[in-house]
């Protein structure tokens, strides 16, 4: 028999863990599983120790024959992900089945199964098919678990019941009568009822809100595998130079064009105006195939980013490198906080709230990383080097998100400064506008005047005030601002209208741009738990600063109607980030140590899921958090990656395969 790898093994049961932490569910209930030495895994006790042995047998003789082999999985329930061919895809990948590898899985419970193979696998989908339906479920109706699985071996493997073999004849004639009665059907009913009628009284395969679900994990895949290839990619920059990443620069390029294509969809089913059926599966179509499409580039490129990445080659020196990245991202650490607490005397929460936290954030970062880092040097004495670079790449990517932490206190600072000077300056405009008012024939003006005035004389004392947020202040001014505009619109020359139109746009070109970076910032080092919505918003609003830098020298208006819808949408981005953020937090409770470790601020920042999906190990338990993953869909937290590295899509082998309920 042929040997098994091992992959994803306790991250398979830290996962299987969290499923059970989070509600209850039956016991038979399965996530899915690792092969060990066996090519059978029963969970259930569906076969006795003899019926393994036959149906080991059975796989070991078709593996001989035509080098195809079979797996097969009893458990009770299929868990996270509950679907048959999801759960069997995962599993298959968690287990690095290859080409030539077959997985069948019965949920001996649930009455559900599938068989599954890999896209260029040998067998034909019509081939996988029929062993599903015609060889392995009448087994199945009746309970004959092990008789089940040895036909699927006999079958796989060319013997009884194979593509070709002795029941080749028979399905064949049976295909072709199924064909004929569905012909004659077709005429009957078409006799009866014209063809309009079959094809008006046809109902829709998949529900919209079953569209809607898969398009947001789908959004959220993808945007996670964009931002963890986003960050790998920066680790190779720097260890082996421009020039050797290029290919997987463009590649990242044109992927991400496709998911902001995607949001932009996705944008437009969330606005408000009303939209027909036919347009939300249009759209909802459109993502799935964007995403899809994007992540197809990244994982075409994976395979060769994780050959030149080859941390386990290197192993020590990859480690040494890492180090190097911690203490750094550390150094700034202490630096943030301080100046956060300048900050905090200055200015209210409200504009602080993306980077409340961030010191303590990164310091956890640290924390994790340099647990990382001694479970590395000591994998690298005992010579498990494949260990070492999982536990090194974890490490450096906390060390990124702990850099990222803090370098957001400074960006927001001078993003808050930029903020107060460009309000100042409005303050400055208001009160000519206030001259100019004034020196107006027009008596009704009078009265406008001095109301402006006022509140000019109110922003500017409210402008050196502690606890004051530049956006509240921005919002003000431009309500006053536009009062006034309008009132006094005909006294200005083209000329004059243009350059406060500019100023304008100015002031919200730089408060929308830093609402997005503050946002996106934000999202990067907590992904773990920011879901569909809130990522949507955003990458509209990003969407929406460039075309307003695009339009600002030739349509100055238009540019300053983008610019402050951006602006709007960066801060609905950002509520509903917290939003998530707050219910992942309280969802979990107290941040659960193991080990020495705080696992709790890796899972928010999308590190440790990604690690242990990417053939890891976990530090420390899980036993803490409790109350589920928030019901996310498929993509899972840090976009699923399942090899060495993390460039690449949300999975690295996509896989086929047939199965139903029996």
């Amino acid at each position: 028999m042929r040997s098994v790898r091992r992959g994803g093994s306790i991250a398979v049961a830290v996962l299987a863990g969290l499923a059970l932490l989070a509600a209850p569910v039956a016991a038979s209930a399965e996530a899915p599983v690792d092969f060990g030495a066996s090519p059978v895994v029963d969970t259930v006790g569906a076969l006795t120790p003899t019926e393994v042995a036959e149906v080991e047998a059975a796989i070991d003789e078709g593996a001989d024959r035509t080098g195809r082999q079979l797996f097969v999985a009893f458990v009770g329930e299929f868990e996270d992900p509950d679907d048959a061919g999801s759960w069997t895809t995962e599993t298959a990948n968690d287990n690095n089945m290859g080409s030539e590898d077959y997985l069948l899985a019965v949920a001996v419970d649930g009455r559900a199964y599938y068989l599954s193979a890999a896209d260029d696998a040998s067998l034909s989908a019509a081939d996988v098919d029929r062993i599903a339906v015609q060889v392995v479920e009448p087994h199945l109706r009746d309970g004959d678990w092990a008789g089940a699985a040895i036909a699927a071996a006999n079958a796989i493997g060319g013997g009884e019941g194979s593509p070709g073999g002795g029941l080749g004849w028979l399905w064949i004639l049976l295909a072709v009568g199924v064909v004929v009665v569905a012909v004659v059907a077709i005429v009957l009913a078409g006799r009866r009822r014209g063809r309009s009628a079959v094809a008006g009284s046809a109902e829709p395969a998949v529900s919209l809100e079953e569209l809607r679900r898969r398009a947001g994990g789908a959004l959220v895949a993808a945007d996670d595998a964009l931002k963890t290839s986003e960050e790998e990619l920066g680790f190779a920059v720097a260890s082996f130079g421009e020039d050797a990443t290029t290919g997987f620069r463009a590649a990242l390029a044109t992927a991400d064009g496709k998911v902001r294509e995607a949001f932009g969809l996705q944008q437009r089913l969330d606005d408000h105006e009303p939209d027909t059926d036919a347009q939300q599966r249009e759209w909802y179509a459109g993502i799935l195939s964007l995403t899809a499409e994007a992540e197809s580039l990244l994982d075409a490129q994976a395979e060769r980013f994780d050959e030149l990445r080859a941390l386990e080659q290197h192993a020590a020196e990859a480690l040494e490198r890492a180090e190097a990245a911690v203490r750094r991202a550390e150094s700034g650490i202490d630096g943030a906080a301080a100046r956060l607490g300048e900050l905090r005397s200055d200015y209210a929460d409200a504009p602080l709230a993306s980077v409340a936290d961030n010191p303590e954030q990164a310091r956890a970062r640290i924390a994790f990383a340099d647990e990382g880092l001694g479970e590395a040097r000591a994998a690298i004495a005992g010579g498990d080097t494949a260990a070492a670079a999982v536990d090194i790449r974890a490490a450096e990517e906390a060390a990124d998100q702990a850099r990222l932490l803090a370098e957001a206190v400074d960006r927001i600072a001078d993003d808050l400064a930029g903020g107060d000077a460009a309000v100042a300056a409005g303050v400055d405009d208001l009160e000519a506008d206030v001259r100019t008012a004034r020196g107006m024939s027009d008596a009704s003006l009078a009265a406008l005047a001095d109301r402006v005035a006022d509140e000019a004389g109110r922003l500017r004392a409210d402008l050196a005030a502690p606890g004051r947020s530049p956006h509240d202040l921005k919002a003000r001014l431009d309500a006053v601002n536009a009062e006034i505009d309008a009132a006094i619109q005909g006294a200005r020359d083209a000329r004059v209208q243009a350059e406060r139109t500019r100023a304008e746009l100015d002031r919200s070109l730089l408060s929308a741009r830093s609402r997005v970076q503050a946002a996106e910032d934000y999202l990067v080092a907590r992904r773990g738990a920011i879901g569909a919505e809130a990522r949507t918003r955003l990458a509209e609003a990003g969407r929406l600063v460039v075309e307003a830098q695009s339009l600002a020298t030739t349509d100055p208006a238009a540019a300053l109607g983008s610019a402050q819808r951006a602006d709007r949408l960066a801060g609905e981005a950002m509520s509903l980030a917290q939003r998530d953020v707050g219910g992942f937090g309280g969802g979990y409770g107290a941040p659960a140590r193991g080990g020495g470790g705080d696992v709790f601020p890796a899972v928010l920042g999308g590190i440790l899921i990604d690690s242990m999906l990417g053939g890891g190990r976990s530090r420390g338990g899980l036993g803490g958090l409790g109350g589920g993953f928030g019901g996310r869909t498929s993509g899972g937290f840090g976009g699923g990656r399942r090899s060495p590295g993390s460039f690449g899509g949300s999975a690295t082998r996509s896989r086929r395969g047939s199965g139903g309920r029996f």
